[in-house]
């Protein structure tokens, strides 16, 4: 009974190495992939707003993750809108507060200099 016991053990710990060198492996894969899906300084499945039509040094002034509406306060002049969404994720500038008259869809990685002084909200849909 104690061989078993001993030998159930030495089983649990070694596929416990293998698991953890296997996250560790999967932890380095996905930095990478995190790195290689930052675009500007905007990262993988964000809105990013940059002033100026550039990309600031790859500088977003401000990124947008969920789903929703933003109201937008203070964004005058033109600025690069870049949706760096996943999945087929668009984004959406609107002329009212609370995502109310919007305009044409912007696609995943694509970005637009559009003047932000007339646009009050975003909205980040699926």
């Amino acid at each position: 009974m104690r061989s078993f016991v001993r030998a159930a053990v030495t089983l649990m710990l070694t596929a416990g190495a293998v698991l953890a060198t296997g996250a560790g492996a999967q932890a380095g894969t996905s930095d990478t992939q995190d790195a290689q899906d930052t675009y500007a300084g905007c990262r993988s499945g964000y809105v990013c707003i940059y002033p100026g039509a550039s990309w600031n040094g790859n500088r977003p002034e401000a990124t947008y993750y969920r789903y929703g509406v933003y109201n937008l306060n203070n964004q005058i002049g033109t600025h690069r809108v870049f949706n760096n969404q996943t999945g087929g994720a668009t984004v959406q500038l609107c002329t009212g507060y609370d995502g109310v008259g919007c305009g044409e869809k912007i696609a995943p990685w694509s970005y637009r200099d559009v003047n932000l002084t007339p646009i009050n909200s975003i909205r980040l849909a699926p």
